[in-house]
Formats: C-alpha cells, sequence, structure tokens
C-alpha cells in the first residue's frame, strides 16, 4: 500500500483516539526555615578573677580587623602572689607557658558550642589541665608583673572558637557597679569656745547660754559651748519638790 493513502487513514484514527500527552507541572517546594539565631548566654560570673571590685587599668579595645593592635581583654589591678579565681564553673583547658608567660585558659560549662573560654595572665597555675573547676576556686596566683603592664596586673580575656569578646559582658550588672555609699565618722571639727558675757536664747527654747561681751547671737545659733549645771538642772529655773494639787 501506498504511503499517500496510509496518511488519511492515521489522520482519522488520531482524531478518533486522541492521544493525552503528560505537562509537566511545576510544584512549589517551601524554601528551608533560616537557622535559628543561637540563644543569648546569660552572665554566667558570680565573682571577679582578682580582688573584689578590682580597678580596670586598662579596658577592652577590640581591634578591626583579626590582625590589627588593639587590647583583646581588660587589665585588672592587683598585687603579685593574689590569688586568682574561677569566675564561673568550668573546665581547664591549657595551664602552662606561653611566651615566657603563665596563661591558664578554662572552658566555661553550660556556655554553648563552641564554648566561651576564659584567659588569666600572667599567673603561676595551681590547677591542672582537664580538672573541673567549681565558681570562685583558686586556679592560681598573681605572677610579678611583664611588659604588658606598668603596674601589676592580670590580664582576662575571653573567646568563643576565635573571636576575642568582652569579659566584662560575663559580669552581672550587681557586679559591675560600684558598692553602697558609708556614713564615715565626722573628725577634725573645731570645738565650740565657752560661752562668756551676755545671755542669749535659742529659737527651740533652750536655757540662755552666755556669749562673748559685746557679741549679739542669732536666734536658733549658738556660737559658743554652753558649760553644764554642776547640779544637772536648767540655770534658768531651779526644780521644785512636787506637791499635790489641792481639791
Amino acid at each position: 500500500m501506498r504511503l499517500e493513502l496510509l496518511l488519511p487513514t492515521l489522520a482519522a484514527l488520531l482524531a478518533t483516539f486522541p492521544i493525552s500527552v503528560p505537562v509537566s507541572v511545576p510544584i512549589s517546594v517551601p524554601a528551608s526555615a533560616p537557622a535559628p539565631a543561637p540563644t543569648p548566654v546569660p552572665p554566667p560570673a558570680t565573682s571577679w578573677p582578682v580582688g573584689t571590685r578590682p580597678q580596670v587599668v586598662r579596658a577592652w579595645d577590640p581591634p578591626p580587623t583579626p590582625y590589627a593592635a588593639g587590647h583583646r581583654g581588660v587589665d585588672l589591678a592587683a598585687p603579685p602572689g593574689s590569688p586568682v579565681r574561677a569566675v564561673a564553673a568550668g573546665r581547664i583547658a591549657f595551664a602552662g607557658r606561653v611566651a615566657g608567660r603563665g596563661v591558664v585558659t578554662l572552658e566555661l560549662t553550660g556556655t554553648g558550642n563552641p564554648p566561651l573560654r576564659t584567659t588569666y595572665e600572667p599567673v603561676t597555675p595551681t590547677a591542672k589541665r582537664g580538672e573541673r573547676i567549681a565558681a570562685g576556686e583558686q586556679l592560681g596566683t598573681l605572677s610579678p608583673p611583664t611588659d604588658h603592664c606598668r603596674v601589676s596586673c592580670l590580664h582576662w580575656g575571653l573567646l568563643r572558637a576565635k573571636t576575642y569578646l568582652n569579659p566584662l559582658s560575663l559580669l552581672p550588672p550587681w557586679l559591675l557597679r560600684r558598692g553602697p555609699s558609708r556614713l564615715l565618722p565626722l573628725t577634725g571639727t573645731p570645738a565650740l569656745p565657752p560661752c562668756r558675757g551676755q545671755a542669749f536664747r535659742t529659737a527651740s527654747g533652750d536655757s540662755p547660754g552666755r556669749a562673748e561681751p559685746g557679741a549679739r547671737g542669732r536666734v536658733g545659733t549658738a556660737h559658743c559651748r554652753r558649760a553644764p549645771s554642776s547640779r544637772g538642772l536648767s540655770p534658768a529655773r531651779p526644780a521644785e519638790p512636787w506637791k499635790p494639787q489641792p481639791r
């Protein structure tokens, strides 16, 4: 059979039985949700590493770039031999010498992954690597001053992985605040001279004292010290024995 005769037959068959061609339908795939931000760690410190409220002789000054100059920690004034304590509980990650200085590194417990690490130098360590340390427990003693500080100080640092942070952020507000004001006894006040001469009376109605001759005392202000009476009574009006009132 010739091809020209088959074409009409094929066209008739296609019209009778239509062939459905599958069409791909785009499926919308929801975008993956962004990773949740890490939960901020509350200040875990319970004390300063040295002293009670040491003076910060040099503050934290982060460098603009990883290799630029700056101050990657804080310097706390303290005399040599002062006990250096853990500001929070953790594990000793390093205790030894770096560039001729004693250094202790403490990984803080419960501060995420990677954990926060605090560094202390120059320190003569009393704790060993891998040892568990409680908050406030002694890590070592402060070594004599180095060329880092002009005065004896502890350099206290804080890191997460390779990023330096401000170690003062570990301290809660009540540790950063200074202590309450205290009223000290007043010392060195000049004593008032004894009263002599003219009498005067204060505004509170006290018994008259004696002022300097020719001086006019101001009402309510005593310019001299009145001598007490030998009998312990007011010199203006001596006491009388009590008598019952007649009915």
